[in-house]
């Protein structure tokens, strides 16, 4: 879709938590490999003595968590937390909430750091004991897709609640975004900017997040580009990769043919992914991702409190959203 500059959008945000009270089970959680589970370097006792942030991630190279553990310490240095990095691991996510309950931690805010709110949230939910129903398919990596025991629910002791959003349409994300593409900008009036996500295997949920990027493109365009666009790469599925990517290369090759200077922005949590590859030979130049950036700890700071102040716990951080809509509580049984 060509777009021009646009009036400033309001971004619509879903302010909903989903939230469950875990019965109580054997206090320690599955004996899996603490690898990918860190403890936060300062273990500040947590608001109310019981409230704790437990933050996954996708997780990749060291210098990839490093700047996810960046942006988490701002909230390590005054709240309970951990990091679970993988796609809803259980062998990360189970030493996690051990670390979390060494604190002292009984109820626990889950900060699912993904692009896409559906991304790995059955499974989320399954294996930290809020939904009873398994997900259609378990998406496991590593020693974990060789364990019977991953794709059973984690036992533990403690209350758990997380959101179904994600960070791609948040106005933290379109903040950092603005920023990436002034950052590399001379002459905007010259030059096209290209938003490039990794997206989604089905259809209907790769809409939602091609959706949300227009939002943040229509904020963009305010800076006066020639021209804004969204794409994904669909980098997981074969025949819909091969279609994204001759789609985007004559996006760039478009640009460079009529005269304007194409800007590539990845909307990854970090790093330009594969991106340079599918680009070879092409004239573009070249942004950052959401990382390193400080809007990203902000809104892992703003969901932690979301989604406590949602179940009733009150801030875990800094304070609870003029508006929070609560989803109904239910037990899950074992």
């Amino acid at each position: 879709m060509r777009r021009t500059p646009a009036l400033p959008a309001v971004l619509a945000l879903s302010f909903a938590a989903a939230a469950c009270a875990v019965p109580a089970a054997p206090p320690t959680a599955s004996p899996t490999p603490p690898s990918g589970a860190r403890e936060p370097a300062t273990e500040a006792p947590a608001r109310d003595g019981s409230v704790g942030v437990l933050v996954m991630a996708h997780g990749g190279s060291p210098e990839w968590n490093a700047s996810v553990d960046a942006a988490v310490a701002p909230l390590s240095a005054d709240v309970p937390t951990a990091v679970a990095y993988g796609m809803a691991n259980p062998h990360t996510l189970a030493p996690a909430l051990d670390a979390l309950r060494k604190q002292g931690v009984d109820r626990v805010a889950v900060v699912r750091l993904f692009l896409s709110g559906e991304s790995f949230l059955d499974q989320t939910r399954y294996l930290l004991g809020m939904s009873d129903t398994p997900p259609a398919t378990f998406v496991l990596m590593g020693p974990a897709a060789a364990d019977p025991e991953a794709r059973r629910p984690i036992r533990h002791d403690l209350a758990l609640a997380t959101h179904d959003d994600g960070i791609l349409g948040s106005p933290e994300a379109t903040e950092v975004m603005v920023d990436r593409a002034r950052t590399v900008s001379v002459r905007p009036a010259t030059e096209s900017v290209l938003l490039l996500a990794h997206g989604m295997g089905d259809e209907a949920e790769n809409r939602r997040v091609l959706d949300a990027m227009e939002r943040v493109a229509d904020r963009v365009a305010d800076a006066g580009f020639a021209e804004v666009e969204v794409e994904t790469l669909r980098e997981d599925w074969e025949q819909e990769r091969v279609d994204a990517e001759r789609r985007i290369r004559g996006w760039v090759e478009r640009q460079d043919e009529e005269g304007r200077r194409a800007i590539v922005l990845p909307m990854r949590l970090s790093g330009f992914g594969p991106y340079a590859e599918v680009l070879a030979g092409l004239s573009y130049t070249a942004g950052e991702g959401l990382l390193p950036h400080e809007a990203i700890g902000r809104w892992i700071r703003a969901t932690a409190d979301r989604v406590s102040c949602g179940n009733g716990w009150g801030a875990v951080a800094d304070a609870c959203p003029a508006v929070v809509v609560d989803e109904q509580e239910r037990p899950v049984g074992r």
